[in-house]
């Protein structure tokens, strides 16, 4: 660190070119970047939903439909027109209406009224289609151009397209909310005008890097994209807070500014590193996530963390020495606010806290292992005309989900006993293949080719279910159990399921496993780090214990409040939380320990709380506010329900640790002690010993004869 921290404070200026140059490529590069926003495309390779994929898109030129459109007040013939158009856009194909499945030629009256409902009612018709994946965008401007203001179109690539319409400037967005915010809270923390612009210039030029760098990565999640650059700010903040302060304080002690930086690099280094080894090795764990949005999230906020890192030791030391002149005329008084004192007051919430938090820590787990969860992206824009035209379209002709179901073919028997098993399934609308359509008394080889391409391939057979489910949801998922049981019962292993709901309880069944994985991995890293950064064995249980206890209360609001809660939020907020509020129970356990050498443990605590509560609600208000902005300014609801969560989580790991940790360290005191390596802790019953050997009557007498005969020697003389 010496030899480094010499290099940049002589070399200033070559440092700051070296990182003002990437950061201008980054922001070039960041429009490169694509953004996928097709959440089954990270499901693992080995996903039966995935390999169903694989499989049709190899055998079918035609795909599962993703869109339907309602046309109002309009005659057969009119539909027949607008089918022709539809087909006509480019990226649409597989426009599916009453025609493709029985004879409308014969009158309307005479075809089976199930049948007919399905896709005309009431002068209003029903269209399925297939939207190009990766163009939903421009397709259905295209569509809505056809159908005008009259009709109505919904589905899940409606969906897509306006999370990717809503979501060009979300990040602006929450960065318009949390930078002015962060500024405020900055300047009640510092002495200068200036050094809040440093510390988001050190930690901005980092965020521009990684964003930009993401384009060697060929895509990034949705996910990675509404989240990766709030996250990244909120959380490495703090090392650049860390620096600085140092900074300051050294300045106070010499009046060279270069060695007051080396100084300060040398004082900082440990802190900001024992910071950025939690907070990455926390984000390492999402990396070991099947679902692949974990490691696609975990690989960029890792890449992120040391970027910040590196920025806070390298940059920002070498541009605030350039700026070192601009920081001292622009100084201030510390603005109106001190957490002098604070201890004292938090300490008289020690005892309730653990009462509170012993009656509510059962509920709390058992509350949060039973949240009613979602996998998909759930409403969106319900206020917009997608969400209009989604209720008016349910409205109407009820939900429709589709499954696909690939199974051998050459068995047209077999073919036709499956759709009559599923069509007597619960919420199956309606069942379309050639069995069931054409009929088992007429080969395959009959009709021409082009009117059999929907329903066989070289190897296989294709039936389409028509559900009124929603896409996923517990009618959902047992549903898709129930149809994979039937062709299970009759094809045995050689037959493939997809369909969005299909895809949902796989990314459930694959989420769901890995939690423990993700949870168990953060822990262990972290666990670790606590146990070299304090040599103790008990001191690391005691941390980690409080901030899972606030990740529990906090993932337990949901379930009170009957709101159904998003599973990815709720497993990446569960790590995020661990690993970006640990550093306030280290903060306040390190203080505790060092006062606690040479303080009873009241005293010790008091004066702990006191040196660490301005820098712990700096830190949670910045990362809390991160949060809350995402919450706010976020279309995708992942996204948004992660924003809440981390908001509301870090403010209960903050109270937590000002008010429930407290409690343990006096209470488990001994304890620490006893099971930390060269503890050395004041003793206050050796002082009370040592108090009464001093007070006992034989030593007051010694002492005093000690001193009275000099005394009576030296009058003697005089």
């Amino acid at each position: 660190m010496d030899a480094c921290s010499k290099f940049i404070v002589k070399h200033r200026k070559l440092v700051l070119l070296s990182f003002l140059v990437p950061a201008a490529v980054g922001a070039c590069m960041l429009f490169g970047v694509s953004v996928n926003y097709n959440i089954t495309d990270y499901l693992p390779e080995d996903a039966a939903s995935t390999k169903a994929m694989s499989v049709m898109e190899e055998e079918f030129t035609q795909a599962v439909p993703n869109a339907r459109i309602m046309l109002n007040e309009v005659s057969v013939r009119d539909v027949l027109a607008y089918k022709q158009r539809l087909n006509a856009i480019d990226g649409v194909s597989d426009v599916l209406w009453l025609d493709d499945v029985t004879d409308i030629a014969v009158p309307l009256e005479m075809i089976a009224p199930g049948t007919t409902e399905a896709y005309y009612k009431d002068e209003s018709a029903l269209i399925s289609l297939t939207v190009k994946e990766g163009e939903e965008v421009a397709i259905t401007d295209a569509i809505y151009e056809v159908i005008g203001e009259d009709n109505a179109l919904s589905g899940d690539a409606v969906d897509k397209a306006v999370m990717q319409s809503l979501a060009g400037g979300e990040t602006l967005k929450a960065a318009l909310i949390l930078v002015p915010i962060i500024i405020v809270i900055l300047l009640f923390s510092t002495n200068s005008w200036i050094e809040p612009l440093l510390y988001l210039a050190a930690i901005g030029i980092s965020v521009l890097i990684n964003m930009g760098t993401n384009i060697f990565f060929g895509e990034i999640s949705f996910m990675t994209n509404a989240v990766g650059p709030i996250l990244q700010l909120a959380v490495s903040l703090d090392y650049a807070i860390f620096l600085l302060h140092s900074f300051d304080a050294e300045r106070r002690l010499t009046d060279d500014p270069s060695e007051a930086m080396r100084r300060a690099m040398r004082r900082a280094f440990p802190a900001v590193a024992a910071a950025a080894a939690t907070t990455v090795l926390s984000f390492v764990a999402l990396i070991f996530m099947r679902f692949r949005i974990g490691s696609d999230l975990g690989g960029n906020l890792v890449k992120g963390i040391l970027l910040s890192f590196i920025g806070v030791m390298v940059f920002l030391p070498a541009l605030t020495l350039l700026c070192h002149k601009l920081i001292d005329r622009t100084k201030h008084r510390k603005l109106p606010f001190s957490a002098g004192g604070a201890g004292n007051r938090l300490l008289r919430f020690r005892i309730p806290s653990l009462i509170v938090i012993a009656l509510l820590i059962a509920p709390c787990v058992l509350a949060q292992n039973n949240n009613a969860f979602t996998y998909g992206f759930g409403d969106l824009n319900e206020d917009g005309r997608s969400g209009r035209d989604a209720v008016a379209i349910d409205g109407k002709f009820g939900r429709s989900n589709v499954i696909v179901l690939l199974t051998p073919k050459g068995d047209l028997a077999k073919e036709r006993q499956l759709a009559e098993e599923c069509r007597s399934l619960p919420h199956i609308n309606e069942v379309i293949s050639y069995a069931s359509t054409v009929g088992t008394s007429v080969p395959s080889e009959y009709p021409d080719k082009s009117d059999t391409d929907v329903f066989f391939s070289e190897h296989y057979s294709r039936t389409i279910l028509y559900t009124n489910t929603q896409a996923e949801g517990s009618e959902a998922f047992a549903l898709v159990e129930q149809v994979r049981g039937k062709v299970r019962a009759l094809y045995g292993s050689d037959w493939y399921a997809l369909g969005q709901s299909v895809n949902l309880y796989d990314m459930k069944e694959i989420i769901t496993k890995d939690n423990g994985l993700v949870n168990l991995l953060a822990m262990a890293a972290i666990l670790l780090v606590l146990l070299l950064t304090f040599k103790s064995l008990s001191l690391p249980f005691l941390l980690l214990f409080t901030i899972k206890a606030a990740i529990w209360i906090n993932l337990s609001v949901p379930y009170f409040e009957g709101n159904p809660l998003s599973y990815l939020g709720y497993l990446v907020v569960s790590t995020v939380q661990l690993g970006a509020t640990v550093d306030y129970a280290i903060l306040l356990s390190d203080h505790y320990i060092a006062n606690r050498k040479t303080r009873p443990k009241n005293e010790a605590l008091k004066r702990a709380l006191n040196e660490t509560c301005g820098s712990i609600l700096v830190s949670a208000g910045i990362l809390s506010i991160a949060g809350f902005a995402l919450w706010i300014s976020s279309s995708n609801p992942i996204a948004a329900a992660m924003g809440l969560l981390l908001g509301r989580g870090t403010i209960l790991s903050m109270l937590m640790v000002f008010c429930f940790l407290p409690a343990l360290l006096t209470i488990c005191d001994r304890v620490i002690e006893k099971t930390t390596l060269r503890a050395g802790f004041y003793r206050e019953y050796a002082r009370s010993r040592s108090r009464k050997r001093k007070n006992a009557p034989g030593r007051r007498a010694t002492e005093r004869n000690a001193t009275t005969r000099p005394m009576n020697a030296l009058k003697r003389s005089t």
